[in-house]
């Protein structure tokens, strides 16, 4: 029961304590060493769009990035949740445009870009938003590159029955332990998404940023490598200009890679070092579904598991202690984590 999780983070208006969020945190080895963990580790989750990364994979393992000449800012693409920025927009539809499809192959629907300017310079210009404006548009470019390498039908191809998406699906059991069947809905690009324990979740993170720690397959290894290397490279691609995870990734300077999945939920992978020499995954869900509390929880996170120095958590102050101002732009609350998480 989501009121049996702790309490993650607090909204206060002065001395009024006005909102709280609960939720649940947990961090394993790519050997399933619980490293730390408060409330309910096994909280089945929807994966939403935390699962990007490895979506990708395929496109890796196929040869189709490889054969469509994709290059690691394109990659780091196909991983994001984008604003729709020209940027994102160009990209995709020129990745597109070498397998000879433009954006009515997409099934991921059209909505308007996320980034502010974006949007308004559409408007200014009569022009419309379609497809490729959507955040998953890179994730279903991949999709789509890589049925067209192999020879797969491309009307279904986001179809949890499709061969690209039982593809998908296996790669996420083998980085996650997952057996038995999943929970499976769909996503709002239309694509399946999954449900399953926030344990196998950072179970995944912890594997995608160390694969040689466990028995993968070399060719998975080899992919989640090259993933991991293009969103560090590309934090802009993964987000944009100015997004959550895109700051994170540039904060944190190569020590990890993050994706945000929509009813607040996060994955990180934090990469090997004198710390966590094996790496570390780490999941976490708002169980309100709130983005208003996932900065601070998963700023305050990567403070108290050592991850982040004093620095960088300054850099990410924004995100970590939200301010709460009222309509004269006077400061008159803050958003701030209340949690401890206990490691082990």
């Amino acid at each position: 029961m989501d009121s049996e999780l702790p309490i993650l983070v607090e909204v206060r208006r002065g001395a009024i304590l006005e909102s709280r969020h609960r939720g649940a945190i947990v961090a394993v080895e790519p050997d399933r060493t619980v490293s730390a963990e408060l409330g309910d580790g096994d909280l089945l989750t929807s994966t939403r769009s935390t699962i990007k990364p490895f979506q990708a994979i395929p496109f890796v393992t196929t040869g189709a990035a490889d054969h469509f000449g994709v290059s690691e800012r394109e990659l780091a693409l196909a991983c994001a949740s984008h604003e729709g920025e020209p940027f994102h927009v160009e990209r995709v539809a020129g990745l597109l445009a070498r397998a000879g499809l433009d954006e009515s192959a997409l099934r991921c629907g059209a909505h308007a870009p996320y980034n502010a300017d974006a949007a308004r310079q559409l408007e200014k210009e009569g022009r419309p938003f379609t497809q490729l404006h959507n955040n998953c548009s890179g994730k279903h470019t991949g999709m789509l590159l890589t049925a067209v390498h192999l020879g797969h039908t491309l009307d279904d191809y986001y179809k949890p029955e499709h061969p690209i998406q039982r593809e998908i699906i296996g790669v996420l059991r083998r980085m996650a332990d997952l057996d038995g069947d999943l929970p499976t809905g769909i996503d709002g690009c239309s694509a399946p998404t999954f449900g399953v324990p926030l344990r196998s979740l950072a179970l995944a993170f912890a594997r995608l940023v160390n694969p040689l720690a466990v028995s993968l397959d070399s060719a998975i290894a080899e992919a989640s490598t090259r993933i991991v290397r293009a969103m560090i490279a590309h934090p802009e691609m993964v987000g944009g200009t100015k997004r959550f995870d895109s700051d994170l990734l540039r904060a944190a300077r190569g020590k990890l890679v993050c994706k945000i999945g929509a009813e607040a939920a996060y994955g990180i992978g934090v990469l090997p070092c004198e710390r966590y020499p094996r790496g570390l995954g780490i999941a976490l869900k708002i169980a309100d579904g709130s983005y208003r509390g996932l900065g601070p929880a998963v700023v305050e996170m990567l403070a108290q598991l050592g991850v982040l120095t004093e620095s960088e958590q300054t850099e990410l102050a924004a995100y970590h202690r939200p301010e709460v101002a009222n309509h004269r732009r006077l400061i008159v609350g803050e958003v701030r984590p209340v949690f401890d998480l206990e490691s082990r």
